[in-house]
């Protein structure tokens, strides 16, 4: 029988880490392993999940958010602990996995069921913290101490490591995601769309992604004189809820109701993304790498980038890209105008860039590092 690979991952939806567990298990099992994921609640990764082959098993555990960090909550993770050990415990002793790959941080309970249940343990590092203090780095970070090793997914994550915990970083290796691009390869367009420019937003609406800024360079434009539509594709978290009705204000009191358009989350984006003239990834906060904004690419659009080091370093070899200063709306209108009277130098340059981008994150590429990395044969 071949080995198994756990792959532990904190949800089930299909954002940024979500995918990299998918591509992970996919890698795993073209590998030859037997795959085996656990995840916190249903959800849309499930399906995707046992299309690529894994067994997928639903399995409540502790995860460290930023809510639970406080008296109350850390009491709420001490009941979780006691009332998850156990099942875990099974689980671990029923598939005895040759290693067990956590994704994210956020569970840091797997690496002690793993290291004691004698297995080696991974954890697979996706975020990059640099602005919260570093006494919540060392304590985010310091379970990791636990593991065989570790995976960052870029160069930042791996600074961010190393500033907040030496030992960890010690025994990291980066492995850049995998960003797999259209089923059809996504052309340029020959110019912006009729009636007005499309401007595209996905990814979780939340404030550290920046949805809002997008809104309000939207309505900076109308000031100017120049109208665009904007695509908001995503969702908010749960408990997140009041966020999007300060969104949806917004959108009524810029008087934008009739060019903004909520999408909800959308499990293929690529639909969007034809339609789509340009690409906006506003991050407010620190973000450890940019699936949204090399999946920009990769749908051959230009794009306007947040200047954070992760999305920095996710598009260095994009020249369709147009940099602007976190939370600054007044640049990403700037940036909009830009390309749009720019158009017959940026399609091209997106043209370009949507077949380099799509060598630099491969599947196949990904699949050979992550298997190396955590020390594995093909089965």
């Amino acid at each position: 029988m071949s080995a198994t690979v756990l792959i532990a991952n904190p949800g089930a939806d299909l954002y940024g880490s979500d995918r990299m567990a998918l591509e992970s298990a996919r890698a795993f099992v073209d590998a030859g392993f037997r795959v085996v994921v656990t995840v916190t609640r249903p959800g849309p990764l499930i399906a995707q999940l046992t299309d690529a082959g894994a067994t997928v098993i639903e399995l409540p555990v502790p995860v460290v958010r930023r809510g639970l960090l406080s008296p109350r909550g850390l009491l709420t993770l001490a009941r979780q602990t006691v009332t998850s050990w156990g099942p875990m415990w099974r689980l671990v002793r029923r598939y005895s996995p040759e290693v067990i790959v956590v994704n994210t941080v956020t569970a840091p309970l797997w690496f002690a069921v793993g290291r004691l249940a004698g297995c080696r343990v991974v954890c697979h590092v996706h975020e990059a913290e640099a602005m919260t203090s570093r006494v919540l780095q060392a304590a985010l970070y310091l379970p990791l101490l636990a593991c065989t090793s570790v995976i960052a997914n870029s160069a930042v994550t791996l600074e961010v490591l190393r500033a907040a915990s030496p030992a960890v970083a010690r025994r990291a290796t980066i492995v850049r995601n995998a960003v797999v691009g259209p089923s059809v390869e996504a052309r340029a367009r020959s110019g912006p769309a009729p009636p007005v420019p499309r401007v595209l937003f996905v990814g979780r609406l939340s404030h550290r992604k920046g949805p809002h800024v997008v809104l309000e360079a939207a309505r900076i434009l109308r000031e100017r004189g120049r109208e665009v539509s904007v695509d908001l594709v995503g969702s908010v978290f749960p408990g997140n809820e009041g966020y999007e009705s300060s969104l949806r204000d917004q959108v009524r009191d810029s008087g934008l109701s009739e060019r903004v358009s909520f999408h909800g989350f959308q499990a293929d984006i690529w639909g969007f993304l034809e339609r789509a003239d340009l690409v906006v990834v506003p991050s407010v906060l620190d973000e450890s790498f940019g699936n949204t904004a090399v999946e920009a690419a990769l749908g051959a659009r230009p794009l306007i980038v947040s200047k954070i080091p992760g999305l920095m370093e996710a598009t260095e070899s994009v020249t369709s890209r147009v940099v602007v200063p976190p939370g600054d709306a007044g640049a990403v209108a700037d940036g909009v105008e830009r390309v749009l009277d720019g158009w017959e130098d940026y399609a091209p340059m997106a043209a370009v860039d949507a077949s380099r981008v799509a060598r630099l994150f491969s599947r196949a590429r990904y699949g050979r590092d992550l298997v190396a990395a955590v020390g594995l044969d093909g089965a």
